[in-house]
């Protein structure tokens, strides 16, 4: 790895003492707002990152790996009215909690993440927040050895400001000419698959597409979508039937189309959550799955398999992408090379909702 920019570097370059610096990612309500920007500027042109061999040192910790979620959270989570400890508690006893509310991939990926750092005598650190926001990563990533992060919609200068000072794996991103490790599946021809046995087996001629295309990941989904309807000799749509994001005033199209009548025969969803989303939906209109609309997902989450009907699905490897991540970020720590990009291979499920259960 490069040398390491220090926080001299920064004050230098900023003009301010050292600890000015140290508030300004330690205690940022310590430092006036014109000064911390100029302290942020500097950071960001150095690629700096709090040092967390020092702090560890400092705090008597070591050896700690980070994971760090961007822009995980709905907005239904995110601006929910607070409610007291004796509130929330009774609402889960009761069996009123949302269980599908935090996208559950991360969850599994981050099992297989612990059990690896564990294995390997590695403590792990979490942290959450918007890709408007850098502070929260580069300040895990300057407590941690290495930091593995779920993009969201973190910009890509972003991303490389943090890699430029830890070792960084990206999940569910496809390769690039940058310095990091990603680690993503076989998306395109997943979906391929799934679109063949829909119309192949089930002889569904109007199928339609699911989801935001804002990560790359779905993006990539999508195409191998499209790919799939131009082999049947099918219309590909250039653009998703329902480009919806999870929120509350989430799919609108499908909505309309329930409304008027015109449904697809078969509904692709870019991931499993919101393939569930819309069993629920369907079900409030009184359509049934797969007799009337059959639904597929993608991922392969626990909830998935335990839906009514169980979800037809791709399944991604959760467990092996953690552990993979672990042994990227010790290896390159120890100065061992790895490839810069890892893509996985998925599975196929066939489950009740496409009628195969």
């Amino acid at each position: 790895m490069a040398h390491r920019t220090t926080v001299y570097d920064v004050a230098e370059r900023a003009g301010v003492s050292i600890a000015t610096v140290s508030h300004t990612f330690r205690q940022p309500e310590r430092v006036r707002p014109e000064t911390r920007e100029l302290v942020l500027a500097a950071a960001r042109a150095l690629g700096y990152v709090p040092s967390g061999s020092a702090r560890g040192l400092a705090k008597g910790r070591s050896q700690a790996l980070g994971l760090y979620a961007f822009d995980m959270f709905l907005p239904s989570d995110v601006n929910a009215p607070a409610l007291s400890l004796d509130d929330l508690v009774r609402r889960e006893l009761d069996g009123r909690g949302d269980a599908r509310r935090f996208p559950l991939y991360v969850d599994e990926i981050q099992h297989g993440f612990e059990i690896e750092a564990r294995r390997l005598g590695r403590t792990v650190m979490l942290g959450a927040g918007a890709s408007r926001d850098s502070l929260g990563s580069i300040d895990l990533a300057g407590s941690v050895d290495g930091l593995a992060i779920f993009p969201g919609s973190a910009g890509r200068d972003l991303l490389e400001h943090v890699g430029r000072g830890v070792p960084v794996v990206i999940f569910s991103s496809p390769p690039a000419h940058d310095p990091m490790h990603h680690i993503t599946v076989a998306n395109e021809p997943a979906v391929r698959e799934l679109v063949d046995h829909l119309v192949g087996h089930h002889g569904h001629r109007s199928v339609a597409f699911l989801g935001e295309l804002a990560a790359p990941d779905i993006g990539a989904r999508f195409r191998g979508f499209q790919a799939a309807l131009a082999a049947h000799g099918l219309p590909v749509s250039a653009e998703p039937f329902d480009a919806t994001a999870m929120t509350q005033d989430s799919l609108r199209p499908l909505r309309a189309a329930i409304a008027a009548g015109d449904l697809p025969r078969a509904l692709v969803c870019a991931t499993d959550q919101l393939a569930l989303a819309v069993l629920d939906l369907l079900a409030r209109h009184g359509l049934r799955v797969p007799e009337d609309v059959a639904v597929t997902g993608f991922d392969g989450i626990v909830a998935g398999r335990l839906s009514e009907p169980s979800l037809t699905t791709i399944r991604q490897p959760f467990a092996s992408m953690g552990r993979l991540a672990v042994r990227i970020l010790t290896d390159t720590i120890a100065g061992r090379e790895h490839p810069r990009s890892y893509v996985l291979p998925t599975r196929l499920v066939l489950g009740g909702s496409c009628g195969c259960g």
